[in-house]
């Protein structure tokens, strides 16, 4: 970058730091055609509420922005000024579940980095400053803070903070599993004195004996460090909104392997030889953007570089990608020891929409290896898959005993990833159908069943809401189970509804990486059995915890959910 480029760069980037509505002027963003919706009824689902737009009312809407659950009022954003009028007009005065709606132009909300810039020089003669200029800590010991908060409690402790937590979680859902099914307070009683205010039994809490160098992905951020004079590839100090976008330094956290910092450390050389600046969130200029790494057991190590390609040409990318792949192949790169490595296009602000077509592979394998209770599997670049092989291979042999499959046994790998829990089940049950929505995944499940001479494996790519039933009516045994893996986020509705009135199934096996937000899905699969909800209610019968990330708050819950009839059987 020449000197005259940097200082229009700076420019620009003080200009807008200036305005908290620069943004509107740059890229595509949700907030330059948005609406205000009121008038919502008390109770709905946000699908629902999608649905009534883009396929009741044909409106095209990209984003559905709730302000809070339960209120009375969203935002929808759409993707011209066109497509915001026509919304305003059909959506007025229209009735949708006995309430009469009303939209406007909503006003776009300011950048929230630029806001907290402002607020801070408005408000100097007070002495408010950033979270950057008040804490005394280190930036590695922020980082710590932030991910991996418990690194200095001894890992007993940790576990016994972990199984509390489970819990309290379970008392809470037994609670409300009461509230909203009366004909479960006998069983709820009976279960809460024999299993000590809990609504189901919880099995002693499971992990691994190696609590560091655990995690086998991570995705780092390119940007400058708090100084902003060093190219860093790290994570983020603080939020955007919290004013800050400085990145810090991964060398002492203690759950990332040494070949993962070595080989960022190794790609930061190449960046800064490279003369193209990190990718600036605040006014969106620059490059480098995120790096994914990816290691397994067997040593295999994938890189994921990713770029904003700005206004380089065609010819520039190609040359850029030839010069990463001489790095890494025979130049200074070569001790990072890259078994695989991809090239990524990301020029949209958010990531959560790029598909394979923005990736390249430009050097090593297309996949790596990994190994599970003696099955190989293969990982492709964005499939899921579990970040702690030790304690995945324990949290499936827990998950394989609380289901108890047969010979005679369906199991639906519900969000299936690479076929991993599937495939580890085969051997205890008479089929396995996957589904997953990640195309990429798929493949790499029904190639894993391949190499591994699984034969009684099939995997569909798709939605789990859409796929569900004519899987469930591909069964070929009398019994059904269901493994359920969702994202944070949980089930969806309709894929819930749909195992909830499978009537060969029985049992569900849920595992929830975030336990609170999961809350919704089991409770909805415990109400009585109404229009909306067919079928028996399907409630916790056992719980078993197993961490899956030592130093975090995070931890994995497996539950066993049973009929209703079932588990007063059981109970008796």
């Amino acid at each position: 970058m020449t000197d005259t480029n940097a200082t229009e760069v700076a420019t620009n980037i003080k200009e807008n730091e200036k305005n908290p509505y620069a943004y509107l002027d740059r890229d595509f963003t949700s907030e330059k055609y948005k609406i205000e919706v009121r008038g919502l009824p008390k109770y709905y689902g946000i699908g629902e509420f999608k649905k009534l737009l883009n396929e009741k009312l044909e409106l095209q809407s990209c984003k559905v922005k709730p302000p809070r659950r339960g209120s009375g009022w969203l935002y929808v954003c759409f993707r011209s000024e066109e497509c915001r009028q026509k919304a305003i007009a059909t959506i007025n005065g229209i009735l949708w579940k006995n309430n009469k709606l009303t939209a406007q132009v909503a006003k776009p909300a300011p950048d929230p980095f630029v806001k907290r810039k402002l607020e801070e020089e408005s408000n100097v003669n007070k002495h408010l400053k950033t979270h950057d200029e008040t804490s005394n800590d280190s930036p590695t010991d922020r980082i710590k803070s932030q991910t991996i908060p418990l690194w200095k409690m001894p890992y007993s402790e940790q576990l016994e903070l972990k199984q509390k937590q489970m819990e309290t979680i379970l008392i809470n859902m037994g609670d409300q599993m009461l509230k909203e099914n009366k004909a479960l307070t006998d069983w709820i009683i009976s279960q809460k004195k024999m299993y000590n205010g809990l609504p189901c039994k919880l099995q002693n809490i499971l992990s691994t004996n190696t609590i560091e160098a655990y995690r086998n992905k991570c995705e780092f951020t390119v940007g400058k460090n708090s100084d902003q004079n060093k190219v860093m590839i790290g994570f983020r100090l603080a939020s955007y909104a919290s004013g800050s976008t400085a990145v810090g330094p991964i060398d002492d956290l203690c759950h990332i392997p040494e070949s993962m910092k070595s080989a960022v450390k190794i790609l930061e050389t190449f960046i800064h030889e490279s003369n193209l600046e990190p990718f600036n969130p605040v006014d969106h200029s620059g490059y480098w953007r995120q790096v994914t790494v990816r290691t397994t057991r067997a040593n295999h190590l994938m890189l994921i570089v990713a770029i904003h390609p700005q206004d380089l040409s065609d010819e520039e990318l190609q040359k850029l990608k030839s010069q990463l792949r001489i790095f890494f192949e025979t130049g200074k790169g070569v001790d990072a020891h890259v078994t695989s490595l991809y090239f990524q296009l990301i020029d949209k602000k958010s990531t959560g929409s790029e598909t394979s077509d923005s990736l390249y592979h430009i050097s090593g394998t297309e996949y790596i290896e990994e190994t599970l209770l003696g099955i190989k599997f293969r990982v492709s670049p964005q499939a899921f898959f579990q970040v702690n092989p030790l304690a995945a291979e324990i949290l499936y042999k827990a998950a394989i005993d609380l289901a108890e499959p047969t010979t005679d046994t369906s199991l639906l790998d519900v969000c299936c990833g690479t076929g991993t829990i599937g495939i580890c089940f085969s051997k205890y049950c008479g089929e396995v159908l996957g589904i997953e929505i990640i195309p990429d995944a798929i493949k790499d499940a029904k190639e894993n069943a391949v190499k591994n001479g699984i034969t009684n494996c099939e995997f569909f790519v798709g939605k789990a809401e859409d796929l569900l039933a004519p899987a469930i009516q591909r069964t070929t045994k009398s019994n059904i189970i269901a493994v359920v893996d969702p994202p944070r986020a949980g089930l969806p509705q309709k894929a819930l509804l749909t195992l909830r009135k499978a009537k060969k199934l029985n049992r569900v096996i849920y595992i929830s990486c975030n336990p609170r937000a999961a809350m919704k899905n089991l409770i909805d699969l415990a109400r009585p059995s109404s229009k909306q909800f067919l079928g028996e209610p399907l409630i916790p019968v056992k719980a078993i915890a197993v961490d899956m990330f030592p130093h975090t708050n995070h931890c994995e819950l497996i539950l066993c959910l049973e009929r209703l009839s079932n588990a007063m059987k059981l109970n008796k």
